[in-house]
Formats: structure tokens, sequence, C-alpha cells
């Protein structure tokens, strides 16, 4: 006899006082990531070496691709008796003896949070000696899409350039942390073919997109060129993708109040795309649809007819970043399945889900995996999803079983038709082979 599909079960306590085996990835990486999409930058992490160590190997096996990465290397000795600029000097000046960065991305860690380390101050001290960000980002709080968020957000607030006119055809993009590289190009490309010159901040899509570059670089290999940054302040529109990096297009409002900014919480399935669309044509004033377009929204239509016939029956987990979840979750049920949603961190794209979501570990995950047909989570969801024979789709970070994951494009009409086609077509080969 079949189980009745009723997540009521698998609830728990919500006042859980840990997490067990938990979603969530900390600041620090995501602050790492967002310094990368920037050209010739050093990311340096304030904090133990370990940290830094952590971060380079989850990064490096995530992409398959070298990860730049400098470390002020905080000891118990200097925890103690350093208030950070003499550990943060020392680490500026091994960094430029060996190469030249046109940006240094300093971002703190828990420990050295918890210190109370000067590191505005360090900054300020250092300025003549090299171009450095600063950003506050303890691993005691938030997670990867808040560590991306805060570090954009003094991006913007410490190197653009304030500026009263603005050109219209000049878009600044800010994704969200969970985009591919190619999803990055992708989005650049779809506006660029509107019309737009884009800049994309941070732009990992020719910086971590897998590309065989000339040699291997200490700096990070490609991104947004500094001088592109410090020049973005006249751009006549902004868009920002996922809920959690909403807050830097309003801050960038602050350096150009002429400025329009769009925001989409999602850009996966029909109805996102479609307003995607609907608000950049709106903004130029054209009706002018370039025709590939036409012809992905068509395909789109069809593989949503195509796939309902299982993914209509068939019961979802998604398990990740709660801008992935969300993206996730609203393309599978604009074709009928029924979704149940975990997310690392709070986040206040929560009020919008239409499914069920809590803020869980994969210990809540276990509890809930036997009453759904798949698994969708990171790579660290592989061992539930054997366990109890549940199909399996790995998103989001981090991915250590399969290449090419910077590759993968889930956006607009064209990825939301790959990514239905995959899910349907994963359940389909799970559930002959069952």
């Amino acid at each position: 006899m079949s189980t009745a599909f009723s997540f009521k079960e698998a609830k728990t306590d919500t006042l859980k006082p840990l997490h067990v085996n938990p979603l969530k990835l900390s600041q620090p990486m995501g602050a790492t990531l967002a310094f990368l999409g920037i050209k010739n930058c050093m990311p340096l992490m304030h904090g133990a070496q370990g940290c830094a160590s952590f971060t380079k190997v989850l990064f490096t096996r995530h992409f398959n691709d070298p990860i730049a990465i400098q470390t002020t290397a905080v000891n118990d000795i200097s925890a103690v008796i350093d208030g950070g600029e003499r550990g943060i000097s020392e680490a500026i000046d091994n960094i430029t003896k060996k190469v030249s960065p046109d940006l240094v991305g300093l971002f703190t860690t828990g420990m050295t949070e918890t210190k109370g380390d000067d590191i505005k101050g360090a900054t300020l001290l250092l300025k003549e000696k090299q171009k450095i960000v600063y950003v506050h980002t303890p691993d005691f709080e938030g997670g990867l899409e808040s560590g991306w968020s805060l570090s954009v957000q003094n991006i913007v607030a410490q190197l653009i350039t304030p500026k009263t006119d603005v050109k219209k055809a000049k878009a600044l993009l800010i994704p969200n942390v969970n985009m591919s590289p190619i999803e990055v190009e992708k989005l650049k490309e779809a506006m660029e073919d509107l019309g737009f010159e884009v800049f994309a901040l941070p732009d990992l899509s020719d910086s971590l997109d897998g590309h065989l570059g000339v040699k291997q670089g200490s700096l990070s290999g490609g991104g947004i060129a500094l001088s592109d940054i410090e020049a973005l302040g006249d751009a006549g529109i902004v868009v920002t993708v996922g809920r959690s990096v909403q807050k830097c297009g309003e801050l960038f409002l602050e350096k150009n109040a002429q400025a329009k900014h769009v925001h989409c919480d999602t850009l996966m399935g029909l109805e996102a795309s479609d307003r995607f669309y609907a608000e950049m044509l709106a903004y130029l004033g054209t009706c002018n649809v370039p025709n590939s377009v036409k012809r992905w929204r068509a395909r789109l239509q069809d593989v949503l007819l195509d796939t309902h016939f299982i993914l209509g029956k068939s019961k979802v987990l998604i398990a990740d970043e709660p801008d992935s979840v969300y993206s996730i979750a609203q393309a599978l049920r604009e074709v009928g399945a029924h979704v149940e949603a975990f997310i690392a961190q709070r986040s206040d794209i929560q009020e919008e889900f239409t499914c069920n979501v809590r803020i869980g570990d994969f210990e809540e995950v276990e509890k809930a995996l036997p009453l759904v047909d798949m698994l969708i989570s990171n790579f660290h969801g592989e061992r539930l999803a054997h366990r109890y024979h549940k199909a399996l789709l790995i998103r989001g970070f981090p991915n250590y079983e399969q290449v090419g994951v910077g590759l993968r494009n889930s956006i607009l009409y064209e990825g939301s038709c790959t990514f239905l086609c995959e899910v349907n077509n994963l359940l389909v080969h799970h559930q002959s082979s069952q």
C-alpha cells in the first residue's frame, strides 16, 4: 500500500538548538567567490590558516580550477596580542612581493570578528600601498548568500564613483551567488541582444567558467576590471537577480538616484522569464523581441507540456541556499510537481514560497526523504539519496562528483528547458531501474 504524501509527519521542532549535518556554508566562502569575480583580485581572509585552506579546497574541487586566496594566518599568539593591523600589513607585503593585484578583497572570519579587529583602520593605513575593499563576514552568522551580498554591497559603497547623469543603455547586472558562471554569461548575452552594454558585478562568467588559460594564475583569472567597477556610476539600469542581492541594487541608487532598479527573485521558468523580458523591453521602450527569444519561449512551452506527465505526479524535496531553492521550486511548480523545501538560512524570500518551506539541516532532510521521489541538493545529499533509493539531482555547493558545473545553465527560456528535461529524464531513469 502506497504511503500518503504528507510532510506533517516529517516536521521537526522549530526550536531545535543546533544544526546536525548542516546545509549551509559560511559567509567568508561567499565573500571569496565574490572577489574571485573581479579581475586580478586577491581574496584575503583575515583569520586562521585552516579557514582559508578549507575554502580553497572546497572551491577547487567544486570548480576543478585553481582558486586564488590568501590568509593573514592568525594564530593563538597573534590572536591575543595583535589588533589585526600587523597581520594584515604583513599579508599585503607578502602578496605584493609575488604578484601585483589590482585589488585585495579583505574579509573577516568568526575569530577576528570576536576579537573586534579594526579592518577599516588597517585598510586606511595601507591605502597608499594597495587598493583594498574590506567587508565584515563573521562565520557565526549568515551564510554563503549573505557573504556574497555583503561583499558586493561594500564593493559598490567603496569603489563606485557617484554620478548624476546616466547612460540609458549601460546596465549593471548583480547576480546572486547560486548562479553558475555560464548563467551569468547567458544573462549578459540576453541583455546585449536587446541593446544593453552589460557589466556584471561580480562576474564569474570568464573567471570560473572552466576555460583553459595560458597558465595557472596567482590572482583571479577573469572577471570585471577594477576600472570598470569605478566607472559604473553612470549605469542607467541595475538588475539584481535573487532576493539576497536586492539590497545591493538599492545601495547602488545612492551612487546615482537617476538609475532604475529592476529586481528579479528568479529567472527560472516561463513566468519569471516573461517578467524579465517585459521589464527590459519596457525600460527600452520597444517591442522588438529577438527571434531566438521567441523560439526558445515556444520550446519551453512545449517542454512544459512534455514533462508534466512525469513531473506533475512527482514529489520533490529541495535543500539548498534560499535563492536557489526558491528558483527551483518555482520552475517545478509551474509544471505541477509537489515540492517540499528546506533552506540553509533565514531569508526574506521565505515569504514568497508557494510550497512548504523550512530552515533545516540534513537530519531533517533525511526524515522527510521517505515521502518523496527525488532529492535536489548538494553533494552531501548523495549518501541519503542512495540510502533511501531516491532520484538525485546535484545542485548548489559543493558538487564533488560532476565536472562542468560552471557550464550548467538553468535560467531564462533556454536554461529552463534544459533543467525540466534533466529532472524529467532522471526521474524516468530512476523509476525504470527500481
